[in-house]
């Protein structure tokens, strides 16, 4: 009997390990809708605000908590906080909306924005939750050659900010541990394995699963 819930990809990601490049490649190899900053887009839509103040929040840790007090509590506001209207903890709350809206539509894979914990106890979903991570020195190469920095340090120094606030934005909105093996239900090493290699792999993994 056909299973009726639909497939969902998330892919976690190291800066400049690939990650972008290759759920799209995955979901194109599977015939999946793909998802990354396009939620933020809808999502600004969906609120009516300006799309520029989502971009802005984009994977950050939430700008009403100092940077000493990262702690994992998972997506619950802290008691000394109220959230205005337009807040870290309302942009968080409509993408997380538009995520569980989007496991009802079909299969699909979503990049980022804690997707994998969103949903993780959705009805209608199969999550399969990735991460891909690189060697330093492959990681600055590729951001290098798309162009968003002209030397290698400034390459690493960007590497190096962005996983910080993407691992403090994870495990703040999350129970989990951003870039943790036990978090996924499988890891890979873009430097070790091929794009390609990669897409043939997971494409196998869910075979045996579905």
């Amino acid at each position: 009997m056909k299973n009726e819930k639909n497939t969902i990809i998330t892919v976690g990601r190291q800066f400049g390990s690939g990650g972008r490049e290759f759920g799209q490649r995955l979901a194109e190899a599977l015939g999946y809708e793909f998802y990354d900053k396009r939620l933020l887009m809808e999502a600004a839509r969906r609120a009516g605000m300006d799309v520029s103040f989502f971009e802005r929040s984009d994977e950050r840790f939430p700008s009403y908590v100092s940077g000493s007090m990262a702690l994992n509590i998972g997506y619950n506001p802290m008691p000394w906080y109220m959230p205005s209207s337009i807040s870290d903890e309302s942009i968080q709350r409509d993408m997380s909306d538009l995520i569980r809206s989007l496991a009802y539509k079909g299969n699909c894979v979503i990049v980022g924005r804690t997707a994998d914990y969103v949903l993780r106890d959705h009805p209608n979903a199969r999550v399969l939750s990735l991460f891909i991570h690189a060697n330093p020195d492959d990681c600055v190469r590729r951001i290098m050659d798309r162009g968003d920095c002209k030397n290698e340090k400034a390459a690493r120094q960007l590497a190096e900010k962005t996983n910080r606030l993407r691992a403090e934005y994870y495990n703040f909105y999350t129970d989990r541990k951003w870039g943790d093996a036990a978090t996924y239900d499988l890891c890979f090493n873009s430097s070790r394995l091929s794009m390609d290699d990669a897409v043939t792999l997971v494409r196998k993994y869910l075979d045996c699963l579905l």
